[in-house]
């Protein structure tokens, strides 16, 4: 079973907004065993329409299309589909009182525009919108299925869920698709790539890996497409067993499992405390702890200590070490980390100084240059990164560099004990 999502508007293609429906559609199909083939984006063309449907329909046995249902002339979607399918537009009662319905309790008029919006081709099963005025429709021809469903996410993801998912369940027999992800640190993807080489080779033909990275991680997807579903699961599952013996050190946990959650999972066991001293990362590793619920029983406070001044008046680092060495250095960031521990009282403290650019940079210290320190009760321990060119790549870079620094720093506690 193989579908393509086509979303449709103006606004996509100039980038006013973000196609997030074709993100959540592909996950509902996926879920039921259906294989995404093709993703569009297309404007709010007839030709490109018809000319996309048509096209799609030779190699998928669903389209499904979003966007371009509402009252005003640019949505020209219903009215292509109608003359696609060779079908007029008849008024849908149960629509038409929902609309009345819904606009009267908004107190906005129900005009000619909003009648219009009852209109239906007379030949697709209506799909009711009980949270907005467009409904969905259902075409079928040759056995093959064309669903319209609205660009309203909240809208779209109702219909998804309540009528296309099911109807196309009872429609086809569907075999079902299988993926999971493990989450790894620790290893760039291609030193990761080189050492479990005997493992990914040795992998049955039916399943697929993938390699995901982002900074400070890799994602090790395992997929398997229309097979029967429970025995693959079992595969999938020792098969990354067996890769979890190969890299135990390096293996965070399974699909959205991330560092910061393991840190928070260590420090909520053992009862223990942590502080941040951020300049270049701006705050950004204290949001991922504080992001998560029960970050309050260890996280005890964050410092964004940004000009020198401050860190000399806050974290205490000597203004002649900053003189000497440079904000930007091993020793401030020592001193860094250290001042955050003694002055929260925290059992651990990370801290980050470094430069995030466009600008500030030297043939020394390039744009990306960050120091990273984490203070234990043991001492402190201090890196050096390299962290891109790109400002928000940087910061994103480095908070991961640190979390994963102070995750080793608590796995060595955890030894010497």
């Amino acid at each position: 079973m193989k579908a393509t999502i086509i979303t449709i508007g103006d606004e996509i293609l100039i980038g006013q907004i973000v196609d997030t429906n074709s993100v959540s559609i592909a996950k509902h199909l996926n879920a039921a065993g259906i294989v995404v083939r093709e993703k569009l984006s297309i404007g709010d063309d007839r030709t490109q329409i018809i000319e996309s449907v048509e096209r799609a329909l030779t190699g998928s046995n669903v389209v499904i299309l979003t966007g371009g249902l509402g009252p005003t002339k640019d949505d020209i979607t219903k009215k292509t589909l109608a003359e696609m399918f060779h079908s007029e537009l008849v008024p849908d009662a149960r629509v038409a009182e929902h609309v009345e319905r819904m606009l009267t309790a908004r107190g906005i008029e129900y005009n000619e525009l909003n009648r219009s919006q009852s209109l239906v081709p007379a030949c697709c099963t209506v799909l009711f919108n009980a949270h907005g005025t467009a409904p969905g429709m259902w075409f079928e021809r040759d056995g093959r299925v064309v669903v319209s469903l609205p660009g309203v996410p909240f809208e779209m993801e109702h219909l998804m869920q309540d009528e296309v998912m099911p109807r196309l369940k009872a429609r086809f027999a569907l075999r079902q698709i299988v993926h999971r992800t493990m989450i790894t640190a620790g290893l760039a993807e291609s030193m990761l790539a080189e050492k479990i080489a005997p493992w990914e080779n040795a992998l049955p033909p039916y399943l697929k890996l993938a390699y995901l990275p982002s900074p400070g991680v890799v994602r090790l997807r395992l997929s398997a497409y229309e097979v029967e579903g429970e025995s693959v699961a079992r595969e999938i599952d020792r098969q990354f067993e067996a890769l979890r013996r190969l890299i135990p050190y390096h293996v965070i946990g399974f699909e959205r499992a991330s560092m910061q959650e393991l840190v928070h999972g260590i420090l909520t066991q053992r009862g223990e405390t942590l502080a941040t001293a951020e300049s270049c990362t701006g705050g950004a590793i204290a949001a991922r702890f504080t992001a998560m619920p029960g970050a309050s029983a260890y996280f005890l406070c964050g410092v964004v200590a940004y000009s020198n001044e401050a860190k000399s008046r806050v974290l205490g680092v000597p203004a002649e070490e900053i003189a000497r060495w440079g904000a930007v250095s091993e020793q401030v960031a020592r001193h860094m980390a250290e001042g955050a521990r003694r002055i929260s009282g925290a059992d651990y403290a990370v801290a980050t100084t470094g430069i995030a650019g466009p600008t500030g940079g030297s043939a020394e210290k390039p744009v990306g240059t960050v120091w990273i320190a984490v203070a234990t009760p043991r001492g402190t321990q201090a890196i050096l990164k390299q962290c891109g060119t790109d400002r928000g790549q940087i910061i994103d870079r480095a908070s991961a560099f640190a979390i994963g620094l102070l995750r080793d720093c608590l796995e060595e506690e955890k030894a010497a004990e």
